[in-house]
């Protein structure tokens, strides 16, 4: 069977693992922001009862926190990231999980040669029990015959007590499973579609699963048969196909606001240098490059602009200089003088494997020599610390740091 391992609130989560004296209190973690702003991005469901959720802007509700004594942590995705690579050391090291893989930052699938459900749940605990004892993170896991059924567990894993943490779906308890599930809640579909799925009368997975197949791909094309498919029992979903994200994005909202295009670019170099090592530690390279700008909308007293633009590679590439230089580019295009900016990212598409490009016969960007320079880089940074290896663009980021915190 398959098994899917969900992290509990995991930004949240790590930090209560590394502050043990917040077990049990609320805790909410949200991007980093040095001026106080930015938005929740993970929260313990202490936090939750209050009333908090995630998305809340800090400063709309700041008198929740400071009234009920929130503890508030700035995202260290590094350091999420770290915690991240630990579990998937603790689950291989068992040893009785075969494929295992990583599908984000805090989820991952795993299949275990075990088709009797009460033998699959004495398996998954032992997998919990050893997450929970070696990182101190809480999970809910999934155990099912397909990816989404798999999915799907989980959402029962999370949202009955009951469970204890781990659902097992069987064909003898799937259509109840089903019949209880919101169709919004499906893997797949979500609340984008749920929606219009809803118009039709489709309330519930099980409802979706009683259609016809040409239905469902009239209303989803493919993607929707595959999803169908899945939640009937019938594998149709294979992670090796697509085992990458379609996008990888960097963004931040800045503490001050910035009017000159030359602070923006030494943001940008950043957010693109970071996404540009993620894009390769997947193996991976990118065929477009997205920038967007954006000024203060919670500032109806100033002007307010915003603008996004792409560009298109020639040939795929995960150079962090060659990116770079085609994300300043978007930048000078979409800029415009006058207004104050608040928030800036930087959007690699077109995600495909780096084993799959083939370089023009007569290219000239010395790939091979490049990729090898990328990959000192990168091994240096991970052995002296983000950052030790650095374009001079990126500027002193502690410098940066000390400045805001100063407010200077």
């Amino acid at each position: 069977m398959i098994v899917h391992i969900d992290c509990n609130s995991f930004y949240a989560s790590v930090e209560v693992a590394e502050h043990p004296e917040l077990i049990g209190k609320p805790v909410v973690v949200a991007n980093d922001n040095e001026a106080g702003g930015g938005i929740i991005l993970a929260l313990t469901k202490e936090a939750k009862k209050l009333g908090l959720k995630r998305g809340n802007p800090v400063f709309k509700v700041r008198r929740i926190l400071e009234a009920n004594g929130v503890a508030m942590f700035h995202a260290d995705l590094r350091k999420y990231g770290r915690v991240s690579e630990l579990i998937m050391r603790l689950v291989e090291e068992q040893g009785f999980v075969e494929e295992f893989t990583r599908y984000s930052i805090d989820e991952f699938f795993g299949r275990i040669p075990e088709s009797d459900p009460e033998q699959m749940r004495v398996f998954v605990s032992q997998v919990v029990d050893e997450i929970m004892r070696k990182s101190g993170i809480p999970v809910s896991c999934g155990c099912a015959d397909t990816y989404t059924l798999a999915k799907t567990a989980t959402w029962f894993a999370k949202h009955y007590e009951g469970y204890q943490g781990i659902c097992v779906i069987t064909a003898e308890n799937r259509e109840k499973a089903l019949r209880k599930i919101g169709i919004e809640n499906v893997w797949g579909i979500g609340r984008a579609i749920g929606p219009k799925l809803k118009s039709y009368g489709l309330r519930t997975a099980y409802d979706f699963t009683m259609q016809s197949e040409s239905l469902v791909k009239a209303l989803m094309t493919i993607t929707g048969v595959r999803t169908w498919k899945e939640l009937r029992g019938e594998p149709a979903i294979s992670l090796s196909e697509q085992p990458h994200q379609r996008t990888i994005m960097h963004s931040r909202t800045f503490a001050f606001m910035e009017t000159e295009i030359s602070k923006l670019k030494e943001f940008l170099s950043n957010y693109v240098s970071d996404a540009a090592v993620n894009l390769r530690k997947e193996h991976c390279m990118c065929r477009s490059v997205t920038v967007f700008i954006r000024t203060n909308p919670h500032r109806a007293d100033l002007p307010q602009y915003s603008a996004e633009d792409t560009v298109k590679l020639v040939t795929p590439t995960a150079n962090t200089q060659e990116l770079l230089r085609n994300a300043f580019n978007v930048l000078e295009r979409i800029f415009c003088q006058g207004y104050k900016y608040k928030r800036m990212g930087v959007i690699f598409g077109g995600i495909i494997e780096d084993s799959s490009v083939q370089l023009e016969l007569f290219d000239k960007t010395n790939s091979a020599k490049n990729r090898r320079l990328m990959e000192v880089a990168d091994k240096l940074n991970s052995q002296y610390g983000h950052n030790t290896v650095r374009l001079s663009i990126q500027g002193d980021v502690k410098t940066r740091k000390d400045k805001y915190e100063k407010g200077k």
